[in-house]
């Protein structure tokens, strides 16, 4: 997987004075139909150098992936000692109509086993398509509180604010943004993690 070789990439470089960002999601973070420069990962890391901050960020997007998939594949992502994991994950389980539980149980166990291993997690809400029944939708939509709740950890509301629903901003299929898109998403991406980044590279008080 793509994702696989820049976790070796990563191991080989000194990251002392910065910061390591995996972005675990779906094909919407791997950018499906776009370049790997276009996907928001890649573009909240140049956001970041822009800055002159030091992060680096890997893109762990899988193309179809659920939140079991992804919990599947934890133990890949640590290879990469990562600081920081941005979860954008569920919408395949939403649009396959898999048991609300079932994601919100996989979710909190993925924030769990990042947490073991002192990781900082953040979490990025997801909305379902109007075609799909209202009291799943907002089931659905309801459960990314829920589990930041559960598990204390910082929430972005919704992953697609600003692109969701946007035909000028989207593919053809309707669901994945386009390159003009993603720059929208990079952009609210990036200003939700720059305070998360910081409080983590923060020392300590005794």
């Amino acid at each position: 997987m793509r994702f696989l070789a820049l976790i070796w990439a990563v191991l080989l470089i000194s990251s002392a004075d910065g910061a390591t960002v995996v972005c675990l999601g779906d094909s919407l973070t791997a950018g499906k139909g776009l370049t790997e420069d276009e996907a928001f990962p890649a573009l909240v890391r140049a956001l970041a150098a822009r800055d002159h901050l030091v992060w680096t960020v890997i893109n762990a997007g899988v193309s179809g992936d659920t939140t079991a998939g992804a919990l599947r594949r934890i133990d890949w992502v640590l290879k990469a000692k990562p600081d920081v994991v941005f979860v954008a994950l569920g919408g395949n389980d939403g649009l396959r109509g898999l048991p609300l539980d079932q994601t919100r149980t996989n979710l909190a166990a993925i924030v769990a086993k990042l947490a073991e291993h002192q990781v900082t997690v953040c979490l990025a809400g997801m909305m379902l398509p109007v075609n799909y029944g209202e009291e799943y939708r907002t089931g659905f939509a309801a459960l990314y509180a829920q589990v930041a709740d559960q598990t204390r950890v910082p929430l972005m509301p919704f992953l697609l604010a600003g692109v969701g629903g946007k035909p000028d901003l989207n593919q053809a299929d309707g669901i994945h943004p386009t390159a003009e898109g993603q720059r929208i998403i990079a952009g609210n991406v990036y200003a939700f993690l720059k305070p998360v980044v910081a409080a983590r590279a923060a020392p300590k008080t005794p």
